[in-house]
């Protein structure tokens, strides 16, 4: 009995598929010369500079300034008040005055290293030379904390805040207070430092007794997205407790 056309379609084609394999067989496997194929050199090539950029980084983070001094300390004034937030902008929303930015780090004189999770404790005066706490008939909440800050120095003893440019006020009858910010900065192991930034060009520096010029700094002109600020860096050097 004949086979039906289709039958005989598929034998005929299942034969020549077989001849195909048989013939090119040898093409279908792998020679055992043959090596695994190289992965991108665009991948290896990001890693290392990834690598590389993360180096020059950590040397960056860890290398002390050539001069290693201890920061001089200054006084802490009448207006310091304990259990400030812990936040990275020291001024609220919509502050009046100049916008601030304020970058640094905290190092140790002992071993020359930075110093992660130190303590920084910050207030000063609004633009107008005002502090929450100056006016005893009307003192602020024990909740309100304005223009204060505490915060700690990241795994490379970085600091960072957003404030104003503190005002200036009045302290006798031909004497002013120059512009300048409080800190309070302590750390395991070290002394705990009361000291001041101030600000280079402020014409009261020069009669302010407690101005030292090793705490001057000079504010650099920047702007970011139209809007205007000054830029300063302050590092912090901390002494070691006597029995370190």
């Amino acid at each position: 009995m004949p086979l039906p056309a289709a039958i005989k379609n598929m034998d005929e084609s299942k034969r020549r598929f077989l001849q195909s394999a048989a013939m090119f067989g040898a093409s279908l496997l792998l020679p055992a010369s043959a090596v695994a194929t190289e992965a991108s050199g665009d991948k290896r090539e990001s890693e290392q500079l990834i690598e590389e950029q993360e180096n020059r980084l950590n040397k960056l983070a860890t290398a002390p300034p050539v001069q290693l001094t201890a920061t001089e300390d200054n006084i802490l004034g009448p207006y310091y008040r304990q259990g400030s937030p812990y936040r990275a902008k020291v001024t609220s929303i919509g502050e009046p005055g100049t916008p601030l930015l304020v970058k640094g780090k905290v190092w140790s004189l002992n071993t020359r290293k930075p110093l992660p999770g130190a303590i920084i404790e910050i207030w000063q005066a609004d633009d107008k030379g005002r502090y929450d706490n100056d006016d005893p008939e009307h003192p602020p909440t024990a909740d309100s904390f304005t223009n204060r800050t505490r915060m700690t120095t990241d795994e490379t003893g970085r600091y960072e805040f957003e404030s104003i440019h503190p005002g200036k006020y009045r302290i006798g009858e031909s004497l002013w207070r120059p512009s300048h910010v409080h800190y309070m900065v302590s750390a395991p192991g070290h002394k705990t430092l009361v000291t001041q930034l101030y600000f280079h060009g402020d014409p009261h520096n020069e009669k302010d007794q407690f101005v030292k010029q090793s705490l001057i700094r000079t504010p650099k002109k920047e702007s970011s997205n139209g809007v205007s600020y000054e830029l300063i860096a302050f590092d912090i050097v901390l002494a070691g407790t006597a029995n370190r």
